[in-house]
């Protein structure tokens, strides 16, 4: 191992992101799940025929990503794996919110709002802590060997 490589620092506040991205996700998830029907309606703008949709599984999920994201800031380093199960649970709400929930409601400034800030823009931080994550890992492993 070259002795002259520089160590790959994974900041602080890397964790302190992933701690705000999994009580972020569990905040905006709970909304789903427990006010389900009302957030509907008030993210559809009096759209009608929306009460079938299923904010209930949807906030469950979101619920179940939020805390693999939150626990990943405990040892992100050697929990990656945490942090690509976040990335991917992401992903899926993304999806899901898309498909399932915005043909019913239309896409508007609200369900807009929802889809880019709640879900989409959370990815580019989690994607570089995951890089960054595994930089360091990789780097541990290497020493380690040799």
């Amino acid at each position: 191992m070259d002795e002259q490589t520089p160590f790959p620092v994974f900041p602080m506040y890397f964790r302190g992101i992933l701690l705000l991205t999994g009580m972020y996700t569990i905040a905006w998830s709970a909304f789903f799940k427990w006010f389900g029907p009302d957030l509907i309606n008030w993210l559809a703008m009096g759209t009608k025929g929306i009460e079938n949709l299923p904010a209930n599984y949807y906030g469950t999920f979101g619920i179940l990503v939020g805390i693999i994201i939150f626990v990943s800031a405990f040892y992100p380093v050697s929990w990656v794996y945490l942090i690509l199960a976040g990335i991917t649970g992401k992903l899926i709400l993304a999806i899901w919110f898309t498909l399932g929930f915005l043909p019913e409601i239309t896409w508007n400034k609200r369900s807009g709002f929802h889809l880019i800030v709640n879900e989409l823009l959370w990815l580019i931080p989690l994607i570089v802590i995951f890089l960054r994550g595994c930089q360091v890992k990789n780097f541990l492993e290497k020493k380690e060997k040799g």
